[in-house]
């Protein structure tokens, strides 16, 4: 959790040294996102899971493995960049080998593309997971979901998620949405639904795994909504200021560690200098590495052979 506010922290100090074009990220969503990249089956194919996640997700990737210099040369637009060679804004992951679906701009057609890998999944062993924010189940993206996953006698093993910051861009929940938890819109399509505290990490891991647990073994869908925090605002183009009144999951839990005598607030200080060191250091070392060519901008548009029929 601590390493994934560090790395939000160093790519907004870069967007505001004019080394990075738009910062989007999840502070706050800290205490959620690292169990679930901690609970994911990693892999590749449809024996493993599909993640469709959304731009708030770093740190579900930091607990999968992924390395955090990848998110600072994607914040640079380098060619280095392993999830879009420099061509996409920070947060858009994209990882073949942990079957992680490039994350896209605009909100929540990540559910509908999700209804794809969960039926290519449904006499397979992994299932599909699909993230995005109370916002985008605005969007007709989200009710296509409901309605393809749940079909009776014809389930998709989906889980959905909806990480709720409470925001849109800048429009207050309050007033947007004809009921109290979104949650419950899962109801009126037979889908076994939960509300969990976002901000305990404890809570989280649990609700996460029984829902995955769900999925994985009944191949129905499941909704899942999560109440988390948004510490830094929308993203850059509001400034990416601290924002008051929100509850910080890392504060919160590094009082239990310390209430618990886990960890001491020493031990955490020098863990927050590490990581602050080696994301500067990280930063400065990348500046060297080139940025794409001119004659790149073709590629990873059109695709080389027949993906679909086989080489000619």
């Amino acid at each position: 959790m601590l390493r994934a506010r560090v790395l939000e922290e160093r790519l907004i100090t870069m967007y505001k040294k004019g080394e990075g074009y738009f910062w989007i990220g999840g502070p706050g969503e800290e205490a959620f996102n690292v169990p679930l990249g901690l609970l994911v089956d990693k892999g590749q194919g449809l024996d493993h899971d599909y993640l469709h996640l959304h731009y708030r997700s770093s740190a579900t990737l930091l607990a999968m493995g992924a390395d955090p210099v990848d998110s600072i040369r994607q914040m640079r637009n380098l060619a280095t960049d392993p999830y879009s060679r420099g061509r996409n804004f920070a947060g858009h992951f994209s990882i073949r080998k942990w079957n992680v679906v490039p994350v896209s701009s605009p909100i929540e057609v990540q559910f509908s593309i999700a209804i794809g890998t969960a039926r290519a999944q449904r006499a397979a062993k992994g299932i599909t997971i699909v993230q995005g924010g109370d916002a985008g189940t605005a969007e007709g993206d989200f009710a296509t979901s409901l309605v393809w996953s749940s079909r009776k006698g014809q389930e998709l093993p989906l889980l959905m998620i909806v990480t709720n910051n409470r925001y849109g861009i800048s429009t207050p929940f309050a007033g947007q949405h004809g009921y109290d938890q979104i949650a419950e819109r899962g109801k009126a399509f037979g889908m076994r639904t939960a509300v969990v505290d976002g901000n305990d990490p404890e809570a989280s891991y649990t609700a996460l795994k029984h829902a995955i647990d769900y999925v994985r073994t009944e191949r129905k869908p499941y909704l899942l909504e999560a109440m988390v925090s948004r510490l830094r605002g929308h993203s850059s183009a509001s400034g990416a200021n601290v924002a008051k009144g929100e509850i910080d999951c890392l504060d919160r839990f590094e009082q239990t560690l310390e209430d618990r005598k886990l960890m001491t607030r020493g031990k955490m200080e020098q863990l927050r200098e590490r990581y602050m060191e080696e994301l500067v250091e990280a930063s400065n070392r990348v500046r060297n590495e080139p940025a794409p060519t001119p004659e790149s901008a073709w590629e990873y548009i059109f695709a080389s052979e027949n993906l679909v029929g086989g080489k000619s």
